[in-house]
């Protein structure tokens, strides 16, 4: 575990400083090679023949003991010998007078047959068998607090050093919230903490399972010194759904206009203390002012004591800076760690959007179109020609004619362009801009969509007789609200679902420009 943290920590200082690539030293790291899944042990290192004994369980020979698990019957026929070799639990349970010590059936509950399974095979092979499945990660939970249970601690240990090689950030709530009330798995715990931290946007958005965590993992993440946020507004938000219970995603905004209608005891329940608790934990001070102003004007200041008292301390040093000394040592006046950088809308034709970011490799050089560069690719509904060129749509230089033609897409007939940030990036998009090309097909009826596969698309605005566009070489720019600007996309689409004011060519999309901004990763 030292390793594999001091390995993150290197990769972390090679992101923020890319300099170092640069340094011409030699950076070599180390693990001794193994297989994830499958371990070889026996207790005492006996002399045994491990296919005799494999042999011994598929076939049940000598067998002297029938194991039921309720609700599904008779699972296994194993031998007491070999389950007292390794666990006390089942040694006591055969000589210790209970009834199994007289009786050649034993009856479990609440235990997976399929997990059971699992440990039965270790105990015979020395082996932790799993394959990579869907339910692989279950299973393997399964069988760690399985060994915790009956003390089969070799396949504790084992189970423990694969969920930990294989904790990603989709698999790490549940895990917590299932090891966070064992002891001996405080290791574990600990880290699913770290990476839960280091990846909380994602976290807290993509699945919210973290409303199940208790409290004392909430508040330890919320507190990490390894937290990894957008903005405070995140953990502002994140902090709120967690006190509700809610299971739709959602921002301050919602609990107000929730606050309107209802009280702090009915909205938060019992974990309204709970609020108060975590509520100092968010970094005020580093908030926007005019997000500052719009939280002191919204009901959760005149219902919340506590967060009225939050604001006006973020409200006063945004106005005033730093009024006490110790403040810059104070944790509450010190930026988190960030995994995405703010790019964000200022005016029709900045510089300041993702796909022009990424025409200077992200900040490295002087920029040329990024599509050339291969830093983004830009495809469209019809075929590339003259006039369907994807690089036109993020080049600086105005485009006379640029268009997409139409395709059949689910019946209906569709002309989109697409972008692909990239397989290694994701945008929080939150604001977008168009510019018509020099022809009269304004369009009226469009979407912007997101994906994280090009496959399924999410809605991020949905245009629905804009009148906007009006004439040629005209920019504009629309906001990007609710909860989908939190979610986090690599794929990104402007979709034509209705006809353009041009008669003659309804169905052509007639943009030579996009630019896409947000929280950029």
């Amino acid at each position: 575990m030292p390793l594999g943290k001091f390995c993150e920590e290197i990769v972390e200082r090679f992101k923020l400083n890319k300099k170092l690539f640069d340094s011409g030293k030699n950076v070599e790291l180390s693990y001794p090679s193994s297989q994830p899944h499958c371990c070889m042990a026996f207790p005492s290192q006996l002399p045994i023949n491990v296919q005799r004994l494999k042999q011994l369980q598929s076939t049940g020979d000598y067998s002297d003991i029938n194991i039921y698990i309720e609700g599904h019957g008779l699972v296994a026929q194993p031998h007491k010998v070999i389950l007292s070799l390794w666990s006390v639990p089942f040694s006591k349970m055969f000589t210790n007078g209970m009834s199994e010590s007289r009786s050649s059936e034993v009856f479990l509950r609440d235990v997976s047959p399929e997990a059971f399974k699992v440990m039965l095979e270790f105990m015979y092979s020395g082996e932790l068998g799993l394959e990579d499945s869907v339910e692989f990660g279950t299973l393997l939970l399964q069988a760690l607090l399985l060994a915790d249970q009956f003390g089969v601690t070799l396949l504790y240990q084992e189970c423990c050093k694969t969920l930990l090689e294989c904790l990603s950030e989709d698999s790490v709530g549940p895990i917590l919230q299932a090891v966070s009330l064992i002891p001996s798995c405080k290791l574990i715990e600990e880290t699913c903490e770290r990476k839960f931290a280091m990846h909380f946007d994602y976290c807290t958005t993509t699945s919210l399972d973290f409303i199940l965590l208790d409290e004392t993992n909430f508040s330890n993440i919320i507190q990490h010194q390894d937290l990894t946020v957008t903005s405070e507004e995140r953990v502002l938000n994140a902090i709120f759904m967690w006190c509700m219970r809610d299971k739709e995603l959602c921002g301050w905004e919602v609990v107000a206009e929730l606050l309107a209608l209802s009280t702090p005891d009915l909205l938060f329940r019992d974990r309204l203390q709970s609020l108060n608790n975590l509520l100092p934990f968010v970094r005020f001070p580093l908030m926007p002012y005019d997000l500052l102003k719009k939280l002191g004007q919204s009901n959760i200041r005149r219902h919340v004591p506590i967060f009225d008292d939050l604001v006006r301390e973020g409200i006063c040093y945004a106005e005033f800076g730093s009024l006490r000394p110790g403040n810059d040592q104070n944790p509450r006046f010190q930026h988190r760690r960030s995994s995405f950088k703010e790019l964000q809308y200022i005016c029709d034709g900045d510089s300041n959007g993702v796909l022009y970011f990424a025409g200077t490799s992200y900040g490295e050089h002087q920029w040329i179109n990024p599509v050339l560069a291969k830093r983004i690719t830009i495809t469209a509904s019809s075929p590339p020609s003259r006039y369907t060129d994807p690089k036109t749509l993020v080049s600086r230089t105005y485009q006379g004619t640029s268009f997409a033609g139409p395709c059949m897409e689910d019946g209906h007939i569709r002309a989109w362009w697409m972008v692909d940030i990239g397989q290694d990036h994701q945008l929080m998009c939150n604001h977008y801009t168009l510019r018509q090309d020099g022809s009269r097909a304004f369009i009226r009826f469009w979407n912007l969509q997101g994906s994280l596969d090009g496959k399924t698309w999410t809605n991020l605005r949905v245009h629905e007789n804009d009148q906007t566009m009006c004439k040629a070489d005209q920019f504009a720019s629309w906001p990007i609200t609710g909860p989908h600007a939190l979610l986090p996309f690599r794929f990104f689409r402007v979709v034509l679902t209705g006809p353009t004011t041009d008669a003659s060519n309804p169905h052509n999309l007639c943009i030579c420009f996009l630019e896409l901004y947000g929280y950029f990763h």
